[in-house]
């Protein structure tokens, strides 16, 4: 390939949308050149597919539209789950874009130390080769669960694993996190339950508007972060929390009551210093970290631990551009991001020449017989 994308959330759907208008031929069975790409997930819809059937259209943050195609109005009670991978699949289909799946990458390698040599990207359903890579894999299936000494023997889960308030109906449960995700958790489950909420500092609260000026603020703190190879904060985590339909249904709620952090678990709680707090359950709504292990053979990150970007393009390796990471990890953020690669690129590798399709080729992301077909046992589905 000349391009390769891993990941067809958001950031991967962008950049593909803007290969194929810059004149990259999709791929094709047995032909070389153009570009791909390569979704871990067994259906299109990213990680959304895997969020919580609780969260609906009404309480998520926002949804931008993918370049060239807004999202029809949804039913504000409709489960986010279900909407945003109709759209991605819709979306998909209309751009023809070449999305193979289920494919897990697992690693990314040079051929060889030469800057001009091609990228090694190796599956579970082989090795392809790209003279360039877009990393479009976001952070769903790397969920953070922090340290604390002590055990507890009762419910423990993540954000990621989240599924509903259901099960904890008449328990107390205590929600850890400063963020929208425990924000949601604590407007759904202090409806049916009891809930403590505990963070780590004093949660950030904005009460103004989210204009363009406070976003582009904001996204310039993580930006500069990210330029300077540290380790990356969500855009989130410095644009404050704002009176979403979440936060007033738990301001409401009076679920807002927040409390240090807490010293250790014990086996029925948690405690600060000699007082316990016995509950029922612990959700860590505590975030997750960018999956980019699997670019580990190329040696990109930073002595200060994160990826180090100039734009979207890794520092240390003008053939790799990370979209929907740091300063991008959101709709719009990933939106931009994918058209700012692929615009990169193009100096890069030169202005492609558009592929044309011969008779009796297979179509877009057809399999060949000798292929395993999506859902075939050789070609296991995996995470985002």
């Amino acid at each position: 390939m000349d391009v390769l994308v891993v990941g067809a959330g958001q950031a991967g759907l962008s950049a593909a949308y803007h290969l194929r208008r810059r004149g990259f031929a999709p791929y094709r069975v047995g032909v070389g050149g153009g570009f791909v790409v390569l979704d871990a997930n067994a259906a299109p819809g990213g990680a959304w597919a895997h969020r919580s059937p609780s969260l609906r259209m009404a309480t998520v943050h926002g949804v931008h539209d993918l370049p060239d195609a807004e999202l029809p109005p949804p039913d504000p009670e409709a489960p986010a789950r279900e909407v945003v991978p109709e759209y991605f699949a819709a979306y998909e289909a209309r751009h023809a874009l070449p999305v193979v799946r289920p494919v897990t990458v697992r690693t990314v390698r040079a051929e060889s130390g030469s800057p001009d040599s091609r990228l090694l990207v190796e599956t579970d359903h082989g090795t392809w080769s790209t003279r360039a890579l877009i990393n479009a894999t976001g952070t769903w299936t790397r969920p953070f669960l922090p340290h604390y000494p002590g055990h507890f023997a009762g419910r423990r889960l993540h954000y990621a694993e989240y599924r509903g308030p259901e099960e904890f109906a008449g328990k107390r449960v205590l929600v850890v996190g400063g963020g929208a995700s425990a924000i949601q958790v604590l407007s759904e489950v202090a409806a049916v339950g009891e809930t403590v909420w505990v963070t780590r500092s004093e949660p950030v609260y904005h009460d103004g508007p989210f204009t363009p000026e406070y976003g582009r603020a904001a996204v310039a703190k993580v930006e500069e972060r990210v330029r300077q190879g540290l380790p990356v904060r969500s855009v989130v985590s410095v644009t404050g929390l704002g009176p979403s339909v979440a936060y007033r249904r738990a301001e409401e709620l009076g679920a807002l009551h927040r409390r240090p952090m807490f010293d250790h678990l014990t086996e029925h709680g948690v405690a600060w210093g000699d007082e316990e707090l016995a509950v029922d359950a612990i959700v860590w709504a505590t975030g997750f970290r960018p999956e980019v292990g699997h670019l580990a053979p190329l040696g990109l990150r930073s002595p200060g631990g994160g990826i180090a970007l100039t734009g979207t393009r890794a520092t240390a390796d003008p053939r790799v551009h990370l979209v929907g990471y740091g300063p991008s990890a959101s709709t719009v953020g990933a939106n931009r991001a994918g058209r700012a690669a692929v615009n990169d690129l193009v100096k890069l590798l030169g202005d492609p020449t558009p592929g044309r399709p011969t008779p009796g080729e297979p179509a877009l992301g057809e399999l060949t017989p000798e292929q395993p077909t999506p859902g075939d046992p050789a070609m296991e589905p995996a995470g985002v």
